[in-house]
């Protein structure tokens, strides 16, 4: 009877084994479906084993292709929804739950059909082609021959988002021509004369040593020709195209509440970028609230400065008395470099894990300067050639004020963007969908979160600094406030620029940037603070929970160590994590 109930549960386990492994084996199969589609449309976002072959050609973009993608896209949360999760191991399950997240949200584009308007505030579809060369290799002769190859297909791809953006005129879903105004010269700056001096022709200017002197006459040669021919005539025949048709006829309308699908659009971006089941009228009441509260503490430390004067004169005074601004482009870019290097060495104190890519910090490119942000992290893949890069905005310098560098430096440097960024790379036994996935809330909401974590480690050595960190945390609050404004209350853009310019010790050039940005990109400007303060929450929550046992390192890689998810799951994540060292404890 005894080998009866034993041979009868081995059968039963072989039985339950099985059904694992089949449900488990379907999700896989699943998985590999979905990135050997990715890796087809998207050939250059491929990993060097997974490539084809080298990238020659353009992604094609037209509505057919968008079509065929979202499609796809609806096939794959099908045959997810008939996989039994229940079936899956803890770790299938929650890739399982991060898939079906991202699918869904990737059926937005279409939905809302967004390829009409592939263009920002500050760059757009025409620039980021700019960069192409940065993530290639040049070794050999072959390399730089599928360069060329690839910068001959850009009328091509040119010609495929310019009836995108004809449609988007029909449809009325176009950038704001407030804001385009200030887009439109980053159109005719690629247009250059001297050919070397076109940023296109960056490979030739110092080639492998490997390839003989008549080899490398030759291609520079044919490099010209393709960049004239090819490259600056398509941007001629684009200028030619946003002057004389798009900018005439584009919106003079600001919020996203205007379009034709309005009452569904924007809600739907709030819900995308801020990962939560929120509403605009929600948000906006706490950004109110956050800027009360920021307000109080800029005041305190105005009081501490011993400022003689209101509010709006310390802003003031900070924007143009020059102590608080670089004399040169250098300067900026050593003081940035400083801080960098100064957090770098204290890093140990907050973190376990620390990234083994290093990054480097540079100027924006003059092309796209004038109308861009005051930073940004510019991440490399894990193959590439180079390290990361913060981006430093040089431009207009009586309007880039030092007290900002290290809030700034936290955020976009370490530990914000490029450590969450590199460890996202560096994540093993991870299915490939994940890696470079990039929820905003979370990734911005750590940047956010970053800036406050320069308090710990001693980096605000000045009130002056430490009153630049308030006016960026302003700054993100002020973006709940200004975003669902704009985009759900109708607000102008001059009531978006007065607020900001009251509340917040942002050069007056910086904030009319940044209202441009978010008149452009309903929604994304959300993500920062909503991600921040779940951060915030969730510590808090864990710090009260462990006592004594807390320990803030365990805590950040516990954050950082899934890469990119969703705010529910990281909720979920740290839950899970308490409930298990509370557990640990008590085994003890």
């Amino acid at each position: 009877m005894r080998f009866f109930i034993l041979a009868t549960i081995a059968l039963l386990s072989s039985f339950g084994a099985k059904a694992l492994d089949t449900e488990s084996e379907k999700f896989q199969s699943l998985l590999k479906e979905e990135r050997s589609f990715f890796y087809e449309q998207f050939p250059s976002r491929a990993p060097q084993q997974k490539k084809a072959g080298p990238v020659v050609k353009f992604q094609k973009s037209t509505p057919d292709v968008f079509k065929h993608r979202h499609e796809k896209y609806k096939g794959f949360i099908s045959k997810l929804k008939g996989i039994d999760r229940s079936k899956l191991t803890i770790k299938e399950q929650f890739n399982y739950d991060l898939f079906l997240f991202i699918q869904k949200t990737k059926l937005l584009d279409y939905r809302f059909k967004t390829y009409r308007n592939p263009l920002m505030s500050d760059s757009g579809f025409h620039t980021w082609v700019q960069r192409t060369h940065s993530t290639r290799r040049f070794n050999d002769i072959e390399d730089y021959e599928n360069y060329l190859t690839l910068l001959s297909d850009l009328p091509n791809y040119f010609n495929d988002i310019t009836e995108n953006l004809k449609v988007g005129l029909q449809d009325g879903f176009t950038m704001p021509q407030v804001v385009l105004k200030g887009v439109m010269p980053t159109f005719s700056a690629p247009i250059v004369e001297d050919i070397s001096q076109s940023v296109f022709y960056t490979p030739f200017k110092r080639m492998a040593a490997s390839i003989s002197e008549e080899d490398q006459k030759r291609l520079k040669a044919h490099a010209e020709t393709v960049i004239r021919d090819k490259v600056i005539a398509a941007y001629v025949k684009l200028n030619n195209f946003m002057k004389a048709t798009y900018f005439p006829r584009a919106r003079k309308t600001l919020g996203a509440r205007s379009f034709k699908m309005g009452e569904d659009y924007y809600p739907a971006m709030v819900k995308y970028y801020t990962t939560l089941e929120i509403g605009p009228e929600e948000i906006h009441q706490l950004g109110l609230s956050e800027v009360a509260r920021i307000r109080s503490e800029m005041e305190d430390i105005i009081k501490e400065v011993n400022f003689k004067g209101s509010f709006n004169d310390f802003l003031e005074f900070l924007r143009t008395d020059e102590q608080f601004y670089a004399k040169s482009e250098e300067e900026l870019l050593m003081y940035a470099s400083y801080v960098a290097k100064k957090i770098d060495g204290r890093l140990p104190k907050l973190f376990k894990h620390l990234p083994r890519q290093p990054y480097g910090v540079e100027a924006v490119p003059a092309s796209i300067a004038p109308n861009y942000t005051t930073g940004r992290y510019v991440g490399a893949p894990k193959e590439s050639p180079r390290g990361g890069y913060y981006w430093v905005n040089t431009y207009n310098l009586p309007q880039r004020p030092l007290y900002n560098i290290p809030a700034l430096t936290l955020h976009e440097g370490m530990p914000g963007h490029h450590l969450q960024s590199a460890l996202s790379r560096e994540m093993q036994d991870v299915p490939a969908f994940r890696r470079g996935y990039y929820p905003h809330a979370f990734g911005e909401g750590w940047g956010l979160y970053s800036e406050k974590l320069g308090l710990e480690m001693d980096i605000y050595t000045t009130p002056y600094e430490q009153f630049g960190r308030l006016s960026y945390e302003m700054w993100r609050a002020l973006r709940l406030v200004v975003d669902t404004g704009i985009h759900w209350k109708g607000w102008t853009r001059e009531a978006a620029l007065t607020l900001m310019e009251e509340n917040s010790a942002l050069a007056k050039h910086n904030i009319r940037t940044e209202v441009d940005r978010y008149i452009a990109w309903p929604g994304q400007a959300l993500a920062y603070k909503m991600g921040e303060l779940k951060i915030l929450e969730l510590r808090e929550k864990a710090t009260k929970a462990l006592a004594k046992k807390f320990d803030v390192r365990d805590f950040h890689d516990q954050i950082v160590s899934e890469g990119g998810i969703p705010l529910n799951m990281l909720e979920a994540k740290i839950n899970d994590w308490i409930e298990t060292s509370l557990a640990n404890q008590r085994g003890k």
